[in-house]
């Protein structure tokens, strides 16, 4: 339900930044109807490459891959295969995927903040044993080997709606504060997230696979942020906002930046 409400929620508020930018209602819905069954299936994929050990092998049932109600979500290969699904739906409605990746950063953060309170329920996301007021009470059948004469941990789920919500409001800010545009503006929340995210793994006690001393997903995540700035950087001399040619209720044209306004037609004879 969490998964499922973190997708509403997300898909709204994608939907609203999109329209503020002059889109048409209901082009993220139809976009959405691309990117969201790319991302499932991108999470459950990347879950399997980074945890195979947790679908094959003797006493693993593959069969378990397609049920993602359980848990196992990749989010760097939702993100990662949910653009890939958003750009092609872009190219088929012949919408300009600049103002809808824009539109897309803040609900994706939101989203993704609503969608992890999923794991307080199924216990998986957990850091290491604390006393804290905030701290969540796993059961015995869910705590990893070697902590089982703990109760209570590090909510890692909690940090990390904490610092989606903040991202997602940060994206929103930047965007008006620094006239980004909407490819920018992905890009910065791209890199926001991966920072948060970088820091929650290394608060994590269950199994990973380690490369120099650093779980995978702090890798995937140290990548995320050198493109996300990287883009930010090499695109330094862009600005927006954006607007979308023909605003509500017109087609969504080619995006065109707040300010060019195209030249009229020069009357015939006209110097």
């Amino acid at each position: 339900m969490c998964l499922v409400g973190g997708i509403i929620l997300g898909v709204w508020a994608a939907s609203r930044c999109y329209r503020r930018v002059g889109g048409r209602p209901g082009v993220i819905l139809d976009i959405a109807t691309w990117a969201v069954p790319c991302g499932l299936a991108g999470a459950r994929l990347y879950s399997v490459i980074t945890d195979y050990q947790l679908y094959f092998g003797a006493g693993r049932d593959w069969v378990t891959i397609v049920r993602i109600w359980d848990g196992g979500l990749g989010i760097p290969g939702a993100v990662a295969a949910g653009s890939l699904g958003a750009w092609l739906a872009c190219r088929h409605a012949g919408v300009s995927p600049a103002p809808v990746a824009g539109a897309a950063a803040p609900g994706l953060a939101f989203g993704l903040a609503a969608g992890y309170w999923g794991n307080w329920f199924s216990q998986q996301v957990y850091g290491r044993p604390s006393a804290m007021p905030l701290a969540v009470e796993i059961s015995p059948a869910h705590r990893v080997p070697g902590y089982e004469n703990y109760a209570t941990f590090q909510p890692i789920f909690l940090y990390e709606c904490g610092w989606d919500v903040l991202t997602g409001l940060l994206v929103i800010w930047a965007a008006r504060r620094f006239l980004l545009t909407g490819d920018r503006a992905f890009a910065g929340g791209l890199a926001a997230y991966a920072v948060g995210k970088y820091a929650t793994e290394s608060l994590r006690i269950d199994s990973a696979h380690h490369v120099l001393g650093l779980r995978a997903d702090q890798w995937v995540m140290a990548l995320a942020f050198a493109g996300g700035a990287g883009y930010l950087y090499l695109t330094r001399g862009k600005r927006g906002p954006d607007r979308v040619a023909g605003g509500p209720g017109g087609a969504a044209g080619p995006l065109r930046p707040a300010g060019d306004v195209a030249a009229a037609p020069r009357p015939a004879g006209a110097v």
